[in-house]
């Protein structure tokens, strides 16, 4: 038999997967009622996709209660009649009706509650609380605009969908991505970059943020902008024979060119943290590249790469810093980890924190795939990211000295060379 919190938790599980599409109906009926009251006859019909998500299909909606047992009715009849008393004042306080079922219980008929009906998004709003009334009303608000602006969104039955994308857009973005959307569909953008395009409040960012959205409402599959310019791959160079005799510490590559490092390094490691990369202590035949985020792909095009005999991932301790690890070795890099598991955690502790760059609290949050970080690197992943979890949730690497990381490499090439 379900409580009022489970019973809510499944009101909010469908209005999770719902609230789009009935944003969507509201805007498809206000356009057509705007179409009958000024004779122009309905407009165009949802498509089928629209259709099967509607509201009429979605709400109203019967929520089952679960029922107690003819054993535990003979059993403990006082508990049952107290939940079934729970569930009517309940249904009564919040306006919603309940479907009900006669059960014999000691030679009497008795009615109990087998279901909670919702009949729409607005009340199932209501019941849930928190941001769900002024989500689902700027939902429609943003859905009723969308479909005046780019009627073509309804006719490909992507409003729902659309609404969904732009929902955590402050109404200064949306506004934005109705104006570029706009914008592209009456304006030819062949040869500029994001940067030229002539919208008031458009940055680059934004739009190579944004690009799908804006070529959805704009009804184009190709804005005609130039391609990003190809990344650049900083690295230092550690080697002291190559340093001793007056080469160059710093250098870069641009992905694409066939520029060749002064040296094929025998040792790469690629580190999470600029500072890092920049300081590493010298190392024979080494080279360490500034990793400078999630990704990994650009790092992986580097055409000298797979010729280096070791290479070594050193990132922060945290979860982002072995999510990012994960990510290096699905983009193809084949990097061993350096000083990212439960041993070096423990070890390095005591330099841990519990907020981010912002003095936000790191909290526990639900672990992503990462298929590609060893059992070690699993156990302390799973770790950081547990509620159970009561310790520091990072060690920055920067924290870490960096003769001990140098040490460290040293170590793992030597066993590997040993094995």
């Amino acid at each position: 038999m379900k409580t009022t919190e489970q019973v809510l938790t499944d009101i909010e599980r469908r209005l999770v997967s719902t609230w789009a599409s009935c944003a969507a109906e509201t805007a498809r009926m206000t356009s057509h009622t705007a179409a009958a009251a000024e004779g122009t006859g309905s407009p165009t019909p949802p498509a089928p996709s629209e259709q099967r998500s509607s509201l009429s299909t979605s709400w109203p909606h019967a929520f089952p209660l679960g029922q107690p047992s003819s054993t535990n009715l003979a059993k403990d009849f006082s508990a049952a009649a107290a939940w079934a008393a729970t569930w009517r004042a309940w249904s009564t306080k919040h306006g919603v009706s309940l479907r009900t079922r006669t059960r014999r219980v000691h030679t009497t008929d008795q009615e109990f509650p087998t279901h909670l009906v919702v009949p729409d998004a607005n009340h199932a709003a209501r019941l849930c609380g928190r941001h769900w009334p002024q989500r689902l009303e700027r939902g429609r608000r943003r859905a009723i605009l969308l479909a005046e602006c780019f009627p073509h969104l309804v006719e490909a039955g992507l409003l729902a969908a659309t609404i969904a994308a732009v929902d955590e857009l402050s109404e200064v973005d949306f506004e934005l991505l109705c104006r570029a959307g706009a914008w592209f569909a009456k304006h030819d953008a062949t040869g500029l970059t994001p940067r030229q395009v002539p919208i008031e409040g458009l940055h680059a960012k934004w739009l190579n943020h944004r690009l799908g959205l804006v070529r959805r409402l704009s009804a184009r599959d190709d804005l005609g902008l130039l391609p990003p310019h190809p990344p650049r791959v900083h690295f230092t160079y550690l080697d002291p024979g190559h340093l001793a005799a007056g080469g160059r510490r710093h250098d870069s590559a641009t992905i694409g060119d066939q520029a060749l490092p002064a040296y094929q390094p025998r040792v790469v490691v690629i580190s999470e943290n600029k500072d890092t990369a920049i300081h590493f202590p010298e190392l024979d035949g080494g080279v360490s590249i500034e990793g400078v985020g999630r990704g990994g792909a650009a790092i992986a095009a580097l055409p000298w790469l797979p010729a280096a005999e070791h290479i070594l991932y050193w990132g922060d301790m945290d979860a982002d810093g072995l999510e990012i690890l994960n990510e290096f070795r699905a983009a193809g890099v084949p990097a061993r980890s350096l000083l990212m598991d439960l041993p070096a955690f423990e070890q390095w502790e005591r330099f841990g924190t519990n907020v981010d760059a912002r003095g936000r609290p790191l909290q526990a949050r639900m672990p992503r795939p990462v298929p590609f970080l060893t059992d070690a690197e699993e156990t302390l992943y799973q770790s950081l990211t547990a509620e159970t979890w009561a310790r520091h949730r990072r060690v920055e690497q920067e924290r870490i000295p960096l003769d001990v990381a140098a040490s460290a490499v040293r170590r793992i090439v030597g066993d590997i060379q040993a094995g």
